[in-house]
């Protein structure tokens, strides 16, 4: 018989749960890390601030659910970011309507390709700043926070050993650009000489054809001189590629404020 299971099973025996996925998107703004969340507009948690997300369906890969509730809640298309899974959050209680797994994805951006705008069960999306989460200040729905906090900590840690950071950059950047986002991120100030030094070692960062408008860096060239632009190196997946050298973060976790 057609789609007879050729083993003894049954689906009935265990309790039913939903899958849901979750999507963690960043950038930098006004100085800041921010992190893309919507306002949901039903119940429950009506009103409070949380990730785009939402159901799997039947047919619908993971992956392909989260660009599609991110398109859906935000407004934003395939963007220059590729989703990255983070982790699964199954805790018993963390959705009151029933028992729901998440599957949490996380992204960086330059900069968002549209101004974000709530759609389907979002009423607005809207960028905030990370410290704002970190410290309280926004209060999120779910365990959408630990969520965030996680995906940060994956990216602070990622650009100790990968060429993550530069997903914050247009496709050329100066050195300068590139440190303030290690600056930005980490929460720290970094000696420019040396960072200059770590730059032309990683192996993942190269040098482009192109020159930057004089100004823009800070890389001991004459004044007005213009600056070298870099572009990064991905691997065939185009996630950033590895680094032969790593740059440690000052403070490891405890690296926040400056």
């Amino acid at each position: 018989m057609v789609g007879e299971v050729p083993y003894p099973y049954d689906p009935g025996a265990f309790p039913p749960f939903a899958v849901t996925a979750d999507v963690a998107l960043f950038t930098i703004g006004n100085n800041a890390l921010q992190a893309l969340l919507i306002e949901r507009g039903r119940e429950p948690f009506l009103g409070a601030r949380a990730l785009p997300g939402g159901f799997v369906r039947e047919d619908e890969d993971l992956r392909d659910a989260a660009a599609r509730e991110l398109a859906e809640e935000t407004g934003l298309h395939a963007g220059p970011w590729y989703l990255e899974q983070l982790a699964a959050y199954g805790s018993p209680d963390r959705d009151p309507r029933m028992r729901v797994v998440t599957v949490a994805f996380w992204a960086v951006c330059a900069s968002l390709p549209a101004s974000p705008r709530g759609g389907g069960d979002a009423a607005a999306a809207n960028l905030l700043p990370v410290e704002d989460i970190e410290r309280g200040a926004v209060r999120l729905a779910f365990d959408h926070a630990r969520i965030v906090a996680d995906a940060v900590e994956r990216i602070r840690s990622s650009m100790e050993h990968t060429a993550l950071a530069a997903g914050f950059c247009p496709p050329e950047f100066t050195i300068r650009q590139l440190r303030e986002v290690y600056e930005t991120v980490w929460g720290v100030s970094l000696d420019p000489g040396n960072f200059q030094r770590y730059v032309r070692e990683s192996g993942v960062f190269e040098p482009s054809l192109a020159l930057s408008a004089p100004g823009r860096d800070d890389t001991r060239s004459e004044p007005g001189r213009p600056a070298s632009l870099w572009t990064a190196r991905r691997t065939e997946s185009g996630r950033p590629a590895k680094a032969v050298r790593r740059l440690a973060r000052p403070g490891g976790k405890q690296a926040r404020n400056r």
